[in-house]
């Protein structure tokens, strides 16, 4: 796929699939990230806290959703960041969330208006039960025409 910049729509939408956190998740991002914050990895612990079990990282979630919306590549376009990440509620395992994004703005680049843009795709996740758990901005540089 190769989708310019000039042929993205402000407005248009889509939808990931659903993707079930599980331990193993938890485990993999705590050995990859050196977090091993007991809101992560301490049953016990979590026990005693306003939430009362372990959470995943909010990293995590961020990174699994990213990559649901991924499921084709635009050779036309890369991500160039993220902005405004916030983690509204925690996600638990066996918690099953899923990602809604919406083409929010398009502006030129700045320093080479005629070869670049930049795509504002504004993404909440929801968990199962329709709450949302987490919003954030991904920023992508994408070629011009």
């Amino acid at each position: 796929m190769r989708l310019l910049w000039d042929e993205f729509i402000v407005g248009s939408k889509r939808t990931g699939p659903v993707r079930k956190i599980t331990d193993s998740d938890i485990q993999i991002h705590a050995q990859e990230t050196c977090d091993f914050y007991p809101h992560h990895m301490d049953a016990e612990w979590c026990a005693t806290q306003p939430f009362k079990r372990r959470m995943a990282h909010g990293t995590l979630v961020l990174a699994v959703m990213v990559g649901s919306l991924a499921a084709e590549i635009n050779e036309a376009a890369m991500s160039y960041g993220y902005d405004r990440v916030r983690f509204i509620a925690p996600v638990f395992i066996g918690d099953s969330i899923c990602a809604h994004s919406e083409i929010v703005a398009m502006r030129g680049h700045a320093k080479q208006p005629n070869s670049y843009g930049f795509i504002d795709e504004s993404v909440i996740v929801k968990n199962q039960n329709g709450e949302i758990v987490m919003a954030f901005t991904h920023i992508y540089l994408v070629d011009k025409k």
